[in-house]
């Protein structure tokens, strides 16, 4: 309990991102939502059409809606230019918003058009304006109402605002995704009761603004109001910033990500930068993140990036050898996109399908090739996005594995799904330490449907000539082999060697070091 407790303090950047988050939200919703509620309460056909609408957006799970953005602002750079940002806070706030909007909306409307018609033909009576008769008595008398609406868009942000981590912006859904990911289960409890928390003050003070209004007591209003206010503001100076460099690490959804990311930012902390990660992103995600500027440095798969974002058939002249791939993708990086391949670290994490040693001498399986005549017996697990990705595409047609049933597990949890017998097969990570550990048998790809998938650092092509933070990245190019690599997954994704991906980060680090001793024959590079 007490290990939970200091965990939950340490959500300092996070929890101060998440405040300002559905602050904003939740303002420009009430700026949305009570101009249009005030039209609504005068007109049936805005009404059944904003109601409509805000219900609509309602109906679209959050996740969904805070992806969606992420084209619909890449399409508006056309009009606005590069500098518009696809990732990160601005279509956070634009999903939260529209989520925020329905029951301020409903509220609103709701109080204005069953509000004592003798209190408005008293006001009419008295001569009042239709502007008066908003300000000075159909406020006042639906400000409690309104102020139900509030609470309940606040608490409905401050959930939702977790999974704005998965378009890269900081939230408490960081500690959430990177604990469900690695089974940390007391990162997860931490961001889930710091998340909570929010939800319960901020409710708590717009209650006491509801009560001031519906008990006509000033004081109440200004006493709520003003401890969220200096909450908010609390917020933003913990976010102020400091003068240093801000270099941001992206990764991806799975452990290894984690830790190379931690590896990297370790090694710019010590350069002097001013660190933070963008992490749970997936593969199209990151890598226009990276390009864009969202980011300013990730591991990417050699494979990954053939089959995302060069297709494979057009770089049928890069040679068969990995070090060709590697060389002919920084040629494409640095042509297309402006990026800097900096180099391969040393280890390949190639998709392998594995099963367990024993389901696979039952069915005699060996290789791909094996698989199509029982397809329709198994069940083939995949990481989230695996099934729609073009390696499973090339993988089904080039074995014949139209007729497999297909199921999606979070990476982490597709190990427990071969030993649970949840699936028999799945598309394990060949750096991965369980697949030794859980005694699997990686299946032969005979006809090389498969590409390699070399691990390679690339870098913002707005960080692409700073010749400091390339100097720092710099040591870590071939240094890592997939033994080093496959220890420190296991260290972070096994119970009974149970680290955080920093623990582990630092000690794969402190192994480099010692590695590079033994061979310049002179002291570790600290950096």
């Amino acid at each position: 309990m007490r290990a939970l407790f200091a965990t939950t303090l340490r959500l300092g950047d996070a929890l101060s991102q998440h405040v300002l988050l559905c602050a904003a939200a939740l303002l420009l919703g009430v700026m949305v939502a009570l101009p249009l509620a005030v039209w609504a309460s005068r007109s049936r056909a805005v009404a059944q059409v904003s109601l409509g609408i805000a219900g609509l957006i309602q109906t679209i799970p959050a996740l969904a809606l805070l992806a969606l953005f992420f084209p619909v602002l890449l399409a508006l750079r056309s009009v606005f230019g590069a500098g518009l940002p696809a990732l990160g806070f601005l279509p956070a706030l634009l999903a939260l918003s529209l989520y925020a909007v329905l029951p301020i909306l409903r509220n609103t409307v709701t109080a204005l058009v069953n509000m004592d018609p003798r209190v408005i033909e008293a006001a009419d009576g008295v001569g009042m304006t239709g502007y008066q008769r908003l300000r000075l008595v159909e406020a006042p008398l639906a400000a409690p109402f309104v102020m139900a609406g509030i609470r309940t868009a606040a608490v409905w942000t401050i959930g939702a605002a977790t999974l704005a981590t998965t378009i890269g912006q900081q939230s408490l859904g960081d500690p959430i995704f990177a604990g469900l990911q690695t089974q940390n289960w007391e990162l997860v409890l931490a961001g889930c009761i710091a998340a909570a928390a929010l939800a319960l003050v901020a409710d708590g003070l717009l209650a006491m603004v509801e009560r001031g209004f519906a008990m006509r007591r000033p004081m109440l209003v200004f006493i709520g109001a003003g401890l969220a206010l200096a909450g908010v503001a609390g917020a933003a100076v913990a976010m102020r910033d400091d003068g240093r460099d801000v270099a941001v690490v992206g990764a991806k959804n799975f452990s290894e990500q984690y830790i190379l990311a931690r590896l990297i930012g370790a090694r710019l902390s010590a350069a002097g930068y001013k660190v933070e990660y963008r992490e749970g992103l997936g593969s199209s995600v990151i890598h226009r993140a990276l390009t864009s500027g969202a980011i300013d440095v990730y591991v990417d798969y050699t494979g990954t990036i053939l089959a995302n974002e060069i297709g494979p058939g057009n770089m049928d002249d890069a040679g068969t050898a990995p070090a060709d791939l590697v060389e002919a993708i920084a040629r494409w990086e640095r042509e297309t996109t402006g990026t800097r391949l900096l180099g391969a670290l040393g280890f390949e994490n190639a998709y392998a399908f594995a099963m367990p040693k024993e389901v696979a001498r039952e069915r005699g399986i060996a290789a791909l090739d094996d698989l199509a005549p029982v397809a329709s017996s198994l069940t083939i697990g995949g990481d989230l996005e695996f099934f729609e990705r073009p390696e499973w595409k090339a993988v089904r047609e080039a074995y014949g594995l139209q007729a497999a049933n297909t199921r999606s597990f979070s990476p982490t949890f597709m190990y427990d799904a071969l030993i649970a017998r949840n699936a028999d097969v799945i598309s394990a990570f060949s750096s991965d330490g369980r697949i030794a550990a859980d005694d699997l048998l990686v299946l032969a790809d005979p006809r090389g449907a498969l590409p390699a998938y070399d691990a390679v650092l690339l870098i913002a092509p707005d960080r692409a000539e700073d010749p400091r933070f390339v100097a720092a990245l710099r040591p870590l190019i071939g240094a890592i082999n997939v033994e080093a690599m496959r220890r420190a997954n296991y260290a972070v994704d096994r119970q009974q060697a149970k680290r955080t991906p920093q623990q582990a980060a630092q000690e794969l680090a402190e192994e480099l070091a010692q590695k590079q001793a033994i061979t310049t024959g002179g002291a570790p590079d600290a950096r």
